[in-house]
């Protein structure tokens, strides 16, 4: 198990870019088994997670080709759809959450597909009920071996029909969308999840030959088609690098420069770190982070205590609560984090109350932050991440605070954020990997 020893009180200077964007590239990656074409994606970032996916797609038979150091060819010709029975296919797919969004393209296209519980972060229960429940309305049928943790679909030929989703599921959404594209007739999603992510995959699937009308809302209209082509496609910028720069900037008092961020897909993630006090630039595509000596959290217009919950696009994003968390606890003022969707994510608020911070545990879903601005002096630690977000959030701490800390279990780290410490250390920070 790999840790990371930080030496605290470094500041950055200069410029980063983000990394293409993770929860986007395990969406697009599952989307090329739905041809036999090639498909080129470029801007992969170079983490674990999707690492793994691409591993996993060449074991399938995904013919799997690396043009250049971000930029993927893939073409799935000829599927061993045997080897989705097999235990090492299993181990592999249980480790990776993003494995579940193979279900809709292989589905779709081959008519049978065997998942078995997907892995990922342990951040509370994550239901796989939206996935499962919404491909069945499209006439899937469904066998779960409960014992192995195994589940089953078939179907001769996908349907489609009117779904409402439970919820504005992100992956659920991406895995519908990806078997309705091949389904036969009208399939229209309600309650679609919009992220910018999903509406890149939604053109991925038009330049392929889908029909899908509503992209960018939460009301997609497919209409299904017989078999789809290749194409080349873009990763955007990663939005929660973007957000985790910012919130670094801020708390090590640094000048920072954030590069080609697609700040019309950012939504309400500057603002939200702006309500923290903090003074974001914008400069065409780029964000500028000046050097912030404090910052200061507002209040609401009646003087209550600001709260910042998660809520589905274009609301802010859950994976960026963990970070805002953190760069609270040294701002003047205080502030409600409230997780909404993960009952687990904000359990390591504990490390950071032992650096320090002053921060109460409400239950579960709630915390209070009483940022102490500069009469905060963080204590290096040592830690273990307990999931990606964490992770690169309890980072941030570490290099704010005094004297050196290390953090275990990097790999969580590692799962969402290309080669973290040498981007860092290049503008100036004190993190070596042991």
């Amino acid at each position: 198990m790999s840790s990371f020893i930080i030496e605290g009180g470094h500041t950055l200077k200069g410029s980063i870019t983000p990394q293409g964007a993770k929860n986007e590239a395990l969406q697009v990656i599952c989307a090329t088994l739905l041809t036999k074409e090639e498909v080129v994606i470029n801007n992969i970032p170079d983490i674990l997670d999707v690492n793994k996916l691409i591993e996993l797609l060449g074991d399938i038979g995904v013919e799997v080709k690396k043009i250049s150091i971000d930029s993927y060819s893939f073409r799935a010709e000829s599927i061993d759809l045997e080897y989705t029975g097999t235990e090492d296919f299993r181990q592999k797919s249980a480790a990776l959450r993003g494995s579940i969004m193979i279900v809709g393209p292989l589905l779709a296209r081959f008519g049978e597909v065997v998942v078995p519980k997907p892995g990922g972060d342990k951040i509370g229960r994550r239901r796989l009920d939206t996935h499962f429940n919404s491909i069945m309305k499209l006439g899937a049928e469904l066998i779960i071996d409960e014992y192995k943790q195994i589940f089953k679909l078939s179907a001769k030929q996908l349907k489609g029909t009117y779904i409402l989703l439970d919820e504005a599921s992100v992956t659920g959404t991406a895995n519908l969308l990806m078997a309705a594209v091949l389904a036969e007739g009208e399939t229209i999603i309600y309650n679609a999840a919009c992220e910018p992510y999903v509406e890149q995959l939604s053109r991925m699937l038009v330049r392929m030959g889908a029909k899908i009308d509503g992209i960018g809302s939460n009301k997609l209209i497919v209409k299904g088609v017989i078999e789809l082509s290749g194409c080349e496609h873009r990763l955007l910028p990663d939005m929660i690098e973007t957000g985790s720069f910012i919130g670094m900037a801020a708390m090590t008092s640094s000048e920072l420069t954030i590069k080609d961020t697609s700040v019309v897909n950012l939504g309400i993630i500057p603002e939200s770190f702006r309500k923290m006090g903090i003074t974001i630039e914008q400069r065409g595509d780029d964000l500028y982070i000046p050097r912030h000596d404090e910052y200061n959290i507002e209040s609401f217009m009646d003087g209550s205590i600001l709260t910042l919950a998660d809520a589905p696009w274009p609301g802010l994003t859950p994976d960026l609560l963990s970070v805002m968390l953190v760069v609270a606890t040294k701002a003047n003022g205080s502030v409600l984090i409230h997780q909404k969707m993960f009952e687990s994510r904000l359990f390591f608020v504990d490390k950071l109350i032992d650096m320090g911070a002053q921060i109460i545990l409400c239950d579960p879903h709630r915390a209070v932050v009483i940022g102490q601005g500069n009469r905060l002096r963080l204590r290096g630690m040592t830690m273990t991440s307990p999931d990606i977000r964490a992770g690169i959030s309890l980072l941030i701490a570490a290099m704010c605070a005094e004297g050196k800390s290390v953090i275990h279990n990097i790999d969580q780290i590692d799962r969402g954020y290309q080669h973290i410490e040498e981007r860092l250390n290049a503008l100036g920070a004190s993190i070596e990997r042991n």
